[in-house]
């Protein structure tokens, strides 16, 4: 999972890029990337890796002049870590220079990368974005406009991407629609980003979604909606934005983050209900969850956790390894609250189990005396291949394991998951949704896998 953004018509882009990035920020922390068009077509480039306050300064900022600009801030969802696969990607081709940031996994990148391969396409990394530079480089439709719609025609899978060549910057999300992108006004400018949260934090005022399939074109401050790449017969919007991913001061799916994960805590309640004293969140991205768990169960809700902001979220950290460390200095319990309580503790999933695991043992040495673990979306059975980081059988604690199981394992007194049915009815937004990783169910093709190719889905 990443973020994007995109800027045009604004004399000083990179740094209205530089706030999107930041308030974007929840969405990867590998690496960032911000690039800017200058009047002459050519693109300067800045990328570093970790978070983008860290990254970047107004030294860096200054050095990015133009009125377009991209911005990326990344997880890896194939091809790995490091600042060779980080965005904006840039290239030069017969067009002029060229930049693409990209938010998603595309389920056909090594079948396409070894046709290009073989017609004696040289790749500089890994990441599956990089085959659509070189679909676009060597598209042959006569027009720019024409070989990018090309270019993203011959893809499959999860994207949402920003292009910019020269003074046109093009938007385009997959016909399935799975990843968000939203379009933003400010002034006589344009903005696009992966949600609406980054659009309140430069002032822009939110226009609409990018709708899936459609492939948007914006010159001088003027907006065109291109012949669209089609709308797939079952628009697939993925349901765990709403679940983890997303702020939850944003817009996504046509719902508000925060009062989705507020239904599903109430939905948890009535499915789950708990003998408890009090109830609280794993916080951040449960926060609402657990407040409509205590609003329907009339169980008080409690600080009890506090998590240390200054270590990244722990779900999409790229390594175990890390992943364990962070659960340690991660969180810490309020021991006054929790000692001799018997406790609800709401989780927006269980991926792994790593987390929650640790987290007990936390729990159980601030002196619990029960502890009943809340999940506000169904069991993880199955991998996504459309860029989250649930890349196998064997690592997913619900493939693997019964429910009765799982709460032995984690130690808990009790265990209840939100069905998919009570997930599903809480929303009212743009479904029907993905919900591949909880059904296996996958709507978009799965041609790598189904080719035996080697599949890359760790984020």
């Amino acid at each position: 999972m990443c973020g994007i953004v995109g800027i045009s018509g604004f004399e000083h882009a990179a740094e209205l890029a530089f706030l999107g990035l930041y308030a974007l920020q929840h969405r990867g922390q590998e690496a960032a990337g911000i690039c800017a068009v200058e009047d002459d077509g050519t693109i300067a480039l800045e990328r570093a890796s970790g978070l983008v306050v860290e990254g970047f300064d107004d030294k860096m900022l200054r050095r990015l002049k133009g009125s377009i600009a991209l911005g990326h801030t990344r997880y890896s969802t194939a091809g790995g870590a490091g600042l060779v696969n980080s965005q904006p990607l840039v290239a030069r081709y017969h067009q002029g220079e060229l930049a693409l940031v990209h938010n998603g996994n595309l389920t056909n990148a090594q079948q396409l990368r070894r046709a290009l391969v073989a017609e004696g396409a040289l790749f500089q990394g890994t990441v599956d974005t990089e085959v659509l530079v070189h679909l676009i480089a060597r598209s042959r439709a006569p027009t720019v406009d024409g070989q990018i719609r090309h270019a993203l025609s011959q893809l499959t899978g999860a994207f949402s991407v920003v292009i910019t060549i020269g003074n046109a910057v093009y938007a385009a999300r997959d016909p399935w629609g799975y990843r968000p992108l939203v379009l933003g006004k400010l002034e006589h400018g344009w903005v696009l980003a992966s949600e609406t949260c980054a659009l309140d934090l430069m002032h822009a005022e939110f226009v609409r979604q990018v709708e899936p399939g459609e492939l948007l074109k914006i010159v001088d401050g003027e907006i065109e909606s291109l012949p669209a790449l089609g709308r797939a017969e079952r628009v697939q919007p993925c349901i765990f934005e709403l679940i983890y991913f997303a702020r939850p001061d944003s817009i996504v799916w046509g719902e508000t983050v925060d009062r989705a994960r507020r239904e599903f805590g109430r939905q948890l309640a009535r499915e789950h209900p708990a003998d408890a004293d009090c109830v609280f969140s794993v916080p951040d991205s449960s926060n609402s969850a657990a407040l409509g768990f205590s609003e329907e169960s009339g169980i008080p809700l409690e600080l009890a956790l506090i998590r240390n902001h200054y270590v990244g979220r722990t779900f999409i950290h790229p390594t175990q390894a890390g992943r364990d460390f962070r659960v340690r200095i991660k969180y810490n319990p309020v021991k006054e609250v929790i000692a001799g309580k018997r406790v609800v503790v709401v989780d927006d999933s269980l991926v792994r189990g790593t987390t929650s695991h640790g987290l007990v043992q936390l729990i159980r040495e601030a002196g619990a005396r029960e502890v009943h673990l809340r999940v506000a979306s169904p069991p993880v059975k199955h991998p996504c291949y459309y860029g989250i980081d649930m890349p196998t059988h064997e690592e997913l604690i619900a493939a693997n394991l019964t429910v009765d199981e799982i709460r032995d394992t984690l130690e808990v007194d009790s265990l209840g998951y939100l069905s998919l049915e009570g997930m599903q009815a809480c929303l009212t937004g743009d479904g029907p949704f993905c919900h591949a990783c909880f059904s296996g169910e996958y709507v978009a093709p799965l041609v790598d896998l189904e080719e035996g190719l080697p599949v890359t889905t760790h984020c």
